[in-house]
């Protein structure tokens, strides 16, 4: 089967700058410009992001992509303080069960934090390439 990844990275510092809309559409943007994978759901939080993932264009480890889009995004928005910290953290799913397990944490992440009632509300979140048929509920 494909090889799905779970994703999260935060900001440096944990400063809450992610959760706005320039930012949401730069990394949109450069994710996908930068096809060595391919985001499928994702959702930014104040200080962190969280995005389920694949291999797309040629054969690039995960971390070498991360540090790519992470250069390309600091190079699009020109603010001194919109760092990473420096590595993400990254899991291989299994089964098309932990996906759903994981994209329903995702999903109501928001929710359980306090910062929106329903998932729906939360402006920050949606999907860039097609993964195949995951289901978010």
């Amino acid at each position: 089967g494909q090889t799905l990844v779970y994703l999260t990275v935060t900001t440096e510092h944990r400063q809450r700058w992610l959760a706005a809309d320039e930012p949401h559409r730069l990394l949109r943007e450069t994710w996908l410009a930068a096809r060595g994978w391919l985001v499928g759901y994702y959702i930014l939080m104040p200080d962190h992001l969280h995005c389920l993932c694949a291999p797309g264009q040629g054969d690039f480890e995960i971390e070498r992509w991360l540090s790519y889009w992470k250069d390309q995004f600091a190079k699009r928005h020109g603010q001194r303080h919109w760092r990473w910290q420096a590595r993400g953290w990254h899991h291989r799913l299994r089964s098309d069960e932990s996906f759903e397990q994981k994209a329903a944490y995702m999903r109501n992440n928001p929710v359980a934090l306090g910062l929106a009632k329903h998932p729906d509300q939360w402006p920050w979140q949606g999907i860039v390439h097609d993964l195949g048929p995951v289901t978010l509920t």
